[in-house]
């Protein structure tokens, strides 16, 4: 089989699909894998090919109104010569990654999306994906919000989908493509792979084409991380690598964690950087760490909520406190809080007095430690690219 795996190079969107792509490269299939160059390293070492992606599309419906950079249809056209050359069975691209998904179309292969976090299409009954709502607890909840949707969901910002889909179908009418009335152009109606955890999913109903997998877990491999000494609990704070440029949740977390009987590694995560301010004797701040070895032995993951520090350290069975900071991580955190793995503290009102009271909680009530344990034995008996691979495989057949 042949594979184009497409994705943007953000670090969440993209190691799913590197994980994806390993996994099928290592089931024997000819894989080439399209993303921005500064990965290009990664994805050789890992066994693939390697294609540089167009960096900036001018698509003002996805906040790409850059007159500077190619539209969407010159980006399509610039790419079908590789899509010929390499002649795909299916096209797998993330959600943001729409010149590949089209190109798909163009040269006639299957078309699959992975998304790395979530399902974020609205169900009626369900809080307006990505607002960082629980799911309701009653009937007449769910039938609140299935009668504000007409009114506000779509005019969210980040739910705009009339404004995408007209951007689309004239894109697609430029492509010589038939218009999608229906359909966001964003995810496959052929196969879609939800790359999370079942128990962070609310209630709904299922599309046959939808299949949540599981995380797609992927690590670049880094150098042995000494913990600090002694035999308290392990707190993990890893700062996003995206959101996240002045540090503030790595300073709060210190300050709040400074007097408290537990060990705490920071993680910058900043490949080179050092940290300016003070740290406090049980603590150690690191630009990097490797989280499959610092979060099995962890009692305690502090983070933004970005889906793959999230994912990886309930696979690891540590409960999660997520303070957000944009995009989807609200979500995610909801999500965290409603399976009862951990607990969300909102960016306004996060402060050492806040974060040291949610992880005193977490620490103590046993309660958020068995429901991450859970999650994780589960993940040890669901490998999400492996399965990821084999619904792309049966896809192609």
């Amino acid at each position: 089989m042949r594979v184009v795996v497409a994705a943007i190079g953000w670090t969440g969107h993209a190691y799913p699909a590197f994980a994806l792509a390993g996994a099928l490269h290592a089931r024997g299939h000819a894989v080439l894998v399209e993303t921005f160059e500064r990965w290009r390293e990664v994805v050789e070492d890992l066994g693939p090919r390697f294609e540089p992606a167009i960096e900036r599309i001018s698509f003002a419906g996805l906040g790409g109104d850059a007159p500077d950079a190619p539209t969407l249809a010159e980006a399509t056209r610039e790419l079908e010569p590789l899509l010929r050359e390499f002649d795909p069975d299916v096209v797998v691209t993330d959600m943001f990654t729409l010149a590949p998904a089209l190109g798909a179309e163009r040269v006639g292969a299957h078309r699959a999306t992975l998304i790395p976090h979530p399902y974020p299409v609205h169900e009626p009954g369900l809080p307006f994906y990505p607002l960082g709502l629980r799911a309701p607890r009653t009937s007449l909840g769910a039938l609140a919000w299935r009668a504000l949707w007409p009114a506000v969901g779509t005019r969210l910002p980040n739910n705009n989908l009339r404004r995408v889909r007209a951007e689309i179908d004239a894109t697609r009418a430029e492509l010589g493509l038939e218009p999608l009335a229906d359909y966001d152009g964003q995810i496959s109606d052929e196969l879609a792979i939800v790359a999370t955890f079942p128990q962070l999913e609310y209630p709904r109903r299922w599309p046959a084409h939808v299949r949540v997998t599981g995380p797609m877990l992927f690590e670049r491999e880094f150098t042995d991380v000494e913990l600090p000494a002694g035999e308290d609990p392990l707190v993990l704070v890893a700062s996003s690598t995206e959101r996240d440029p002045e540090l503030e949740l790595a300073g709060v977390a210190l300050e709040a964690l400074a007097g408290e009987p537990v060990r705490v590694v920071v993680a910058i995560n900043r490949p080179g950087a050092r940290w300016a301010g003070p740290v406090p004797p049980n603590a150690v701040v690191r630009d990097w760490v490797s989280y499959s070895q610092v979060m099995p032995p962890a009692s305690l993951v502090v983070c933004h909520g970005g889906h793959g520090t999230t994912a990886r350290a309930l696979a690891a069975g540590a409960p999660v406190l997520v303070s957000p900071r944009a995009g989807d991580m609200a979500e995610n955190g909801a999500r965290v809080a409603w399976s009862g793995a951990g607990l969300m503290v909102p960016e306004r009102l996060l402060g050492p007095a806040t974060l040291r009271a949610a992880a005193r909680r977490l620490l103590d009530e046993p309660r958020f430690a068995a429901r991450a344990g859970a999650i994780a034995a589960w993940s040890r008996d669901y490998d999400g690219a492996q399965r990821g691979a084999e619904l792309v495989e049966t896809l192609a057949r």
